[in-house]
């Protein structure tokens, strides 16, 4: 415990534009170098992107795409004895959006395209739909919670029907 008092708890600030505090978050993921105005144009331009694609409010398709990206569980690596078993735990809201926002950047980083606002607005308009390169992630983060799960029961010599 700390002698001098507790750490206040920060709250996430809002971006400028359409103070929103999830394109706040995306701007601090993307950003590179200390280039923070860099990365606000290409978050801007990104959303204006869905905006014309979709015609519809670029803040509802990037909530719905980092809904359909989040994940309700994480795989954390334990050591028991002498071997490193992958064992999953429930994670908060906060965490799953940052993991959320970590997968569709890296997604979009790997999509082939002209720029990064194009790349970025074209993963956000795929994972908003269920079609994006960042969902299987978090449907691997499941199976690999299922594979857990069985391996426990067979160590523990646990059968449902003896």
């Amino acid at each position: 415990m700390s002698r001098r008092g507790t750490a206040e708890e920060k709250t996430a600030k809002s971006d400028p534009i359409y103070r929103n505090r999830l394109v706040n978050m995306l701007v601090n993921r993307i950003l590179k170098h200390g280039k923070k105005s860099l990365a606000y144009q290409i978050i801007y331009r990104a959303l204006k992107k869905i905006q014309q694609k979709t015609e519809t409010n670029p803040l509802s398709v990037l909530r719905q795409a980092i809904r359909g990206v989040t994940p309700d569980i994480a795989v954390k690596a334990r050591r028991v004895g002498g071997s490193t078993h992958q064992v999953p735990i429930e994670i908060g809201s906060t965490q799953g959006k940052a993991l959320a926002i970590r997968w569709l950047l890296g997604a979009s980083r790997k999509r082939p395209g002209r720029n990064m606002a194009f790349k970025l607005s074209s993963e956000l308009v795929d994972a908003a739909k269920g079609s994006g390169d960042a969902i299987p992630k978090r449907k691997s983060i499941k199976r690999k919670r299922l594979i857990e799960w069985q391996r426990q029961i067979e160590r523990l010599h646990i059968f449902v029907n003896p």
